[in-house]
């Protein structure tokens, strides 16, 4: 599976088997979040055959049951949109070893005595790792294309792809607060919206630059520096 193919599998799931991570893919996983860790200097743990977290009233709140598995997502304060980028490409790779996932903010109960949470960083939530009882169901998009991205004359073929990717992205409360634009030919800036409804803009906007990212293919545009 490739990681467009995973991005087009990939949907929440808040219900998981008792299936234990065979450990080639725990491996993968590991190694995987040990060079984000790296590129974005960020601390994101990975947390297995821990229950703890999703045992309480919260978790059942929010519908989730049989996880014991997720990521720590841990960064230093202000960097939430690296953390955001990065794990999504954690998240991807999952989807490709055949495992579901899914971003959880509140809904769990914090367990400090399984990760490290320094002076300076910040526990942003965790995601959720493991086999699913199902595959999870897409979400249905609220507004068309355009309403998200604003470009200078005609769009792009690379730069729809890279939109069309990045509506697939998960985001708090399916909120979809974000903007993509282009300008000289090949110049993105990616941005929020505002909202008063959602505590993880930037968050969500590292994610959907991760998929825009590979939707649009890194060859055929470049970042804007204050984007």
């Amino acid at each position: 599976m490739t990681l467009q193919e995973a991005i087009l599998a990939r949907h929440s799931v808040r219900q998981y088997i008792d299936k234990p991570i065979e450990e080639d893919k725990v491996q993968k996983l590991q190694s995987c979040i040990e060079e984000c860790n790296r590129n974005g200097n960020l601390h994101m743990q990975l947390v297995l055959n821990e229950p703890k977290a999703f045992a309480s009233g919260l978790a059942k709140y929010g519908k989730f049951s049989g996880i014991s598995n997720y990521i720590a997502m841990v960064c230093r304060k202000g960097d939430d949109e690296k953390l955001g980028y990065y794990g999504e490409k954690v998240v991807l790779l999952a989807q490709t070893l055949g495992l579901n996932t899914c971003w959880v903010g509140l809904t769990f109960r914090k367990q400090p005595d399984q990760y490290q949470v320094l002076d300076g960083e910040v526990l942003w939530g965790v995601v959720a790792l493991g086999y699913g009882a199902t595959q999870g169901t897409p979400h249905p998009q609220k507004k068309g294309l355009e309403y998200y991205c604003q470009v200078e004359g005609a769009m792009p073929d690379w730069f729809r792809c890279g939109m069309e990717a990045a509506l697939l992205a998960p985001t708090a409360i399916n909120q979809q607060k974000f903007e993509f634009l282009l300008t000289n030919g090949n110049q993105v800036e990616a941005k929020t919206r505002f909202t008063l409804l959602n505590s993880y803009p930037k968050l969500d906007l590292g994610i959907a630059k991760c998929h825009f990212e590979i939707g649009a293919g890194k060859e055929s545009f470049q970042w804007r520096v204050d984007s």
